[in-house]
């Protein structure tokens, strides 16, 4: 009998985040696929799990999802991790669970928090429709992709760096100077915590912060109003 592939979501800092049955399922399933074999050896040792890691991640990806296909299609049991949050959201993942659903393998969803919905659910914007674009083009197409979300209508939810928020912000600035801004950085960590204004107030007083981390910026629709 073939095994099953589960896509596991494991927190994106606080470890109380994780739920029963995602550390059942880790316990359980003969090995696992996650973005770095450091991170998940550390979530692991935390909950006094011992399994077999092999690194899936955006370079090897392509190469490595036959071979982890190869092993569930003779019996094995993986279990799917990325980094935080849920896997194939703006992370690996995708192209293995695409070629599970093509050789006919159970893919099976243990849910459990991501950061795109946490954000959304503190924001204050509405949220029966948004969004999600991940982290925006570092060059090319990133002006281009501006000028599109500048016309949108739902609420939008972007990905960002510490290396990058400052950037943003100033393209928020003068692509979408009126808009309402949530942005959370580090959040369910230690030093959680979230800025909302305008694009010009939040950079106005970005020098005043720390902006080490990562972050999630939502911004409110185009002419929307508490």
């Amino acid at each position: 009998m073939k095994g099953k592939l589960y896509i596991v979501s494991t927190p994106i800092g606080n470890l109380k985040d994780i739920t029963l049955r995602a550390l059942e399922v880790l316990k359980e399933v003969d090995f696992i696929a996650c973005e770095d074999t450091r991170v998940t050896s550390f979530l692991l040792k935390h909950f006094d799990i011992k399994k077999e890691l092999t690194s899936l991640n955006a370079v090897n990806e392509t190469k490595k999802s036959a071979k982890i296909c190869d092993r569930i299609l003779n019996g094995e049991n993986c279990a799917l991790t990325s980094d935080a949050g849920t896997p194939s959201i703006s992370d690996p993942g995708v192209r293995l669970v695409s070629l599970a659903i093509k050789e006919n393998i159970s893919v099976v969803p243990i849910p459990g928090i991501t950061a795109l919905i946490t954000a959304l659910s503190i924001s204050g914007l509405p949220t029966d429709s948004f969004v999600f674009e991940g982290f925006l083009p570092q060059k090319k197409g990133r002006q281009k992709k501006l000028k599109q979300l500048a016309e949108e209508k739902r609420t939008i939810v972007l990905y960002e760096s510490t290396y990058r928020i400052e950037k943003l912000l100033s393209e928020l600035k003068e692509y979408m100077p009126n808009r309402t801004v949530a942005v959370c950085r580090e959040l369910t960590k230690k030093f959680e915590e979230t800025w909302r204004g305008k694009p010009d107030e939040i950079l106005n007083n970005l020098n005043t912060k720390v902006t080490k981390g990562e972050f999630v910026v939502v911004i409110s629709p185009m002419n929307w109003k508490v």
